[in-house]
Parts: structure tokens; C-alpha cells; sequence
């Protein structure tokens, strides 16, 4: 925590969010967010929850009669995603695991992830982007500036399951995307619309990265359709369960011989290293606030244990943080130098490029209109 910044009574979430607020008990804004995802999302009782279950489990079953997988379930080796295939397998659903290689996979996340397929008996689609195109595009993003680099890969994630699920005429991506460890908002500037096809565009563009041939990118347009024509849901399904991440997490290594990572989203080499550090010392950023937050406000931690564990570097010791700063040199091809610029350099905005954000904003606030009138009338 950065001393002097006025933190949050309930939760960790601090001033070095720009756009906090407290009340007069000095809870923040992020905790009543988080409430109100939880009153919108979360069944009011354990009754109800089950049937909210079972009607997706038989939605998903029945828009898929005949053919082998019936759901895609994103699978990135993280403790969200892996619990979600194994409740879908659970509840007699035919999943197909969808995984993106990025070239930045630890070898901790493939044993992982080899481990659960093989015990669920699955089949698993891994798609691997093209190195050197990946890493021209990541080379323009850094010369860019822009804080949310992975932008790149959380856009070829989305772009790999929904092309999966239009492949094998699927309706439903169980997604690990969920409110028990994810309900805390990630604050505006810490990262970026991940559906952004033309900022990435842009920015390659720019800087003189290259043009997207084998890299899978997604766009607000794209995503239009497969909501309208192809009627391709994304689900966040641990929001239909008693998700409890430690629960979860005793199972999988019980069960699946599954190994923890240090913290949420640290099964990629690249992820670890860009939150655990690049955030930290080039942008001010630390994303263990809001995912601790999340924690706090489940009830699965509490804001002593979280005040704790986001202490210190986000890395187990210097030692593993000096390793991977070293790793990503190497495999980058940078030199000390380089790397040195790039930290020291000011940050620049996404909007300062080419963007569709704005027009994604639009769209969603029409959608969101037309719903609650479509609802009105049908209660009318």
C-alpha cells in the first residue's frame, strides 16, 4: 500500500483509485458496487439459485441435441476457469475446454491444465498464436505506452471462444468471469475495453508492428453478432454456484492434483509479471486491491488477511520478481536499456489512438435501453 493514501473501512481499495468515494463510515464506492452486482446477480435463496441452475444446465443441453460438445468453457488454468469445467462435467454437461496459448504459459498452468483434462476426460482446443506476429504487436503496445497491454491477449481469448462456439454451433460459453472473486471493479485507467479490434489495430499501425494476419482479434461489430445472429451467450457460471474460491481450490488439489499460483491470474508468465510488476513501477497500478477486495466482500477473507497479503512486491520474493523481469528481457529481445526507457516513460492514453470504446458504449447503452423496455411491456 502507498502511505498516505486514505484506504477504504471495509474493503482495500485505496485513493490511488481516481475515482473513489467514501461515505460517512468511510466504506467506498467499490464495496456498494460490489453489493449491487451481488442484489442484481446472486439468487435470494439457495432455493432459487438451484433453479436458476437447472434451467441453464437444461438451456444449454437442449440447444445442443445431437452434437458431441453442448458448451465451451474457456479454460486458462486459473483456479476460476478449472472449477468451472469441473462443475459443467459435474452436471452432465458435454464441454469442450477452449485454451489460448500466448507463448507466455507457465509450466505450473499446462500441468494444470493437462491434469483436468485428462482426469474429466475432455477434449481440450488449444490455440497457439504465432510468436512472431504476438510479439510484434506486444512491441507496439510497449512503444505505445498505454497501460493495458493484455489487451492482446484477453482480446484473442474472447475471439478464440466465441469462434470455437460458432464452429461447433454452440450457444453457451461457460465463462470463470464471475462477481465472488471478480465483483470488485477494476477502477476506470487500470485497464482497457477488451474487445477493442481497432485500438490494436491502430497502435501496431502506429508504431510500426505488424497487421493482423494469424492473430484471432474480436471487435464491437463482431461481438454484435454473435449475440444477435448466432444468439452465442456468455454466461458467467460460477455466479449459478456456492462459488468459494478456497473451497474450490482444496478440491482441485485434492482431486486433480492441482498446484496454487501466488495470486489471481498468475498462471501466465507474461500476466504475473506485467501486474506484479510492469503495473506497479511503470503505472502506479496494484490489482491485488480490487481482487483482495473481492474476497473481503465474499466473506472468504479478511481486511487484516488482505491488508497482509497486498503488502510488500506482488511476487512471493525479490529473487522470483528479478527472475521474471529477466525472462521477459531475454525472451523479448530487449536490452537493459530498453527495458529501463520503457519504465521511466510517461503514460499515454488508449483514446490517444485509434479506438471503438466509445461506439462499444454506445451500443451497450442501447441494448440495455431496449431491454428494459422489452421488459416493461411484457409486465405491462
Amino acid at each position: 500500500m502507498i502511505p498516505n493514501l486514505r484506504t477504504c473501512a471495509r474493503c482495500i481499495m485505496d485513493e490511488s483509485a481516481k475515482d473513489i468515494t467514501f461515505d460517512e463510515q468511510g466504506i467506498c464506492n467499490y464495496c456498494k458496487g460490489f453489493e449491487e452486482k451481488a442484489a442484481k446477480h446472486f439468487a435470494p435463496s439457495e432455493e432459487e439459485r438451484l433453479k436458476r441452475l437447472n434451467n441453464l444446465v437444461a438451456s444449454v443441453k437442449a440447444s445442443s441435441k445431437g452434437r458431441k460438445y453442448d458448451c465451451i468453457v474457456g479454460l486458462s488454468g486459473g483456479v476460476d476457469s478449472s472449477w468451472s469445467l469441473v462443475q459443467a462435467v459435474k452436471l452432465g454437461l458435454k464441454p469442450l475446454a477452449v485454451h489460448m496459448d500466448s507463448g507466455w504459459n507457465s509450466e505450473l498452468a499446462q500441468n494444470n491444465i493437462a491434469n483436468l483434462v485428462r482426469k474429466l476426460d475432455v477434449d481440450l482446443y488449444t490455440h497457439v498464436i504465432d510468436w512472431p506476429e504476438i510479439r510484434g504487436l506486444m512491441e507496439a503496445f510497449f512503444a505505445s505506452d498505454v497501460i493495458d497491454v493484455e489487451v492482446l491477449y484477453d482480446n484473442a481469448m474472447l475471439a478464440v471462444n466465441y469462434r470455437q462456439a460458432r464452429k461447433h454451433g454452440l450457444k453457451f460459453i461457460l465463462a470463470g468471469t464471475n462477481i465472488a472473486t471478480e465483483g470488485v471493479d477494476i477502477p476506470k485507467g487500470w485497464n482497457w475495453h477488451k474487445a477493442d479490434r481497432k485500438n490494436i489495430v491502430g497502435i501496431s499501425k502506429r508504431f510500426g508492428g505488424p497487421k493482423l494476419k494469424t492473430f484471432p482479434s474480436i471487435g464491437t461489430i463482431d461481438m454484435v453478432r454473435y449475440l444477435t445472429i448466432h444468439k452465442i451467450r456468455w454466461v458467467s457460471f460460477l455466479d449459478y454456484l456456492n462459488y468459494r474460491k478456497e473451497d474450490a481450490l482444496a478440491v482441485l488439489q485434492a482431486e486433480f492434483g492441482y498446484k496454487p499460483y501466488a495470486y489471481k491470474h498468475y498462471e501466465s508468465v507474461f500476466t504475473r509479471f506485467y501486474q506484479g510488476y510492469l503495473q506497479p513501477y511503470k503505472f502506479g497500478v496494484d490489482k491485488r486491491k480490487p481482487h483482495l477486495s473481492s474476497l473481503i466482500m465474499g466473506g472468504e477473507m479478511t481486511r487484516s488477511q488482505a491488508l497482509e497479503r497486498a503488502a510488500g512486491i506482488a511476487y512471493p520474493s525479490e529473487k522470483e520478481m528479478e527472475a521474471d523481469r529477466l525472462y521477459f528481457i531475454k525472451k523479448m529481445g530487449w536490452t537493459e536499456e530498453k527495458f529501463a526507457d520503457y519504465i521511466a516513460r510517461p503514460e499515454k492514453q488508449h483514446t490517444d489512438y485509434p479506438s471503438e470504446a466509445a461506439f462499444y458504449e454506445k451500443l451497450l447503452n442501447l441494448y440495455r435501453r431496449l431491454n428494459l423496455r422489452i421488459g416493461k411491456v411484457k409486465h405491462d
